[in-house]
C-alpha cells in the first residue's frame, strides 16, 4: 500500500472549534483516502474573508502559513478559500503544488462549457474565478442577509441561497459555482441541486479532486 500524500490545508476562518477546523480536511480524506490532511487556521480572522479589507488582512498570514507547511515537507498546500489569497505568490515561491479553491472550481466549471452562475458571500465574483471564466459568467449573487461565512449557519441561509440560485437560473445559468468554501462546510451543494435543478460545483471537492490528480 502506497504512502498517503500529505496536504497542508489553510483555513482562513479563525476558530478554536477543532471539529470545525478539521472538517474540510476530513471531507477531503473521505473523498480521496490516499490524501492525509493537516489543517490549520490563520489568526485574527473571526469572520474569515468576505471583502477586500479582510482579504488584504489575511494575505500575509496565509503566505506565512503556506511557507511553514512547505518547510514541514508537505506534498501540497491547499488554501481553503474561493478568493485564493496568496495562491499565485506561493505557486511562484514553493516547490510543491499550491491549490486554491476558487481557481480549481472555476476550471471545473469551464470544463462544462455552459453559462455559469456564481453564488457566494461577496458582492463581486472573486478575481481568480472571473479571470478563468470571463464572459461565461452570466451572473453573480450574494443573498442580502449573508455577509460572512458565519452567516451561512443562520436558519434561513439555505432558503436564501436557493432563492438566489433560482434567480441565477432565470438569468440563463446552466451551472452554479459556489464561491465560498463555507458553503462546503454546510454541505450546500446537494440541497441546491435538488432545489434549483442545476449542477452545483462544491469548491472543496473541486480542489480535492485537483490535489488528488496532481499527487496520486
Amino acid at each position: 500500500m502506497s504512502e498517503k500524500k500529505k496536504i497542508g490545508l489553510i483555513r482562513v476562518l479563525t476558530t478554536q472549534d477543532q471539529e470545525l477546523l478539521q472538517l474540510h480536511g476530513r471531507m477531503i480524506e473521505s473523498c480521496f483516502p490516499s490524501l492525509s490532511v493537516e489543517s490549520r487556521c490563520i489568526a485574527d480572522q473571526d469572520e474569515g474573508i468576505h471583502d477586500e479589507a479582510s482579504h488584504a488582512k489575511a494575505l500575509p498570514k496565509v503566505l506565512a502559513l503556506g511557507r511553514v507547511f512547505a518547510d514541514e515537507n508537505v506534498d501540497a498546500v491547499y488554501i481553503s478559500c474561493a478568493g485564493d489569497p496568496g495562491v499565485r505568490i506561493l505557486q511562484r515561491e514553493l516547490a510543491v503544488p499550491v491549490i486554491g479553491a476558487g481557481t480549481a472550481t472555476a476550471h471545473a466549471a469551464g470544463a462544462y462549457g455552459v453559462p455559469v452562475g456564481v453564488l457566494g458571500i461577496t458582492d463581486d465574483v472573486p478575481e481568480e474565478i472571473a479571470k478563468v471564466l470571463g464572459e461565461r459568467i452570466v451572473g453573480s449573487l450574494r443573498p442580502p442577509q449573508l455577509h460572512t461565512t458565519l452567516d451561512l449557519f443562520r436558519p434561513d441561509a439555505m432558503d436564501a441561497l436557493a432563492e438566489a440560485g433560482r434567480a441565477l437560473k432565470s438569468k440563463g445559468a446552466k451551472l452554479l459555482l459556489l464561491a465560498c468554501t463555507g458553503l462546503a462546510t454546510i454541505n450546500a451543494a446537494p440541497e441546491l441541486r435538488r432545489r434549483v435543478g442545476l449542477p452545483v460545483l462544491d469548491p472543496l471537492r473541486c480542489a480535492a479532486a485537483c490535489l488528488w490528480s496532481a499527487l496520486c
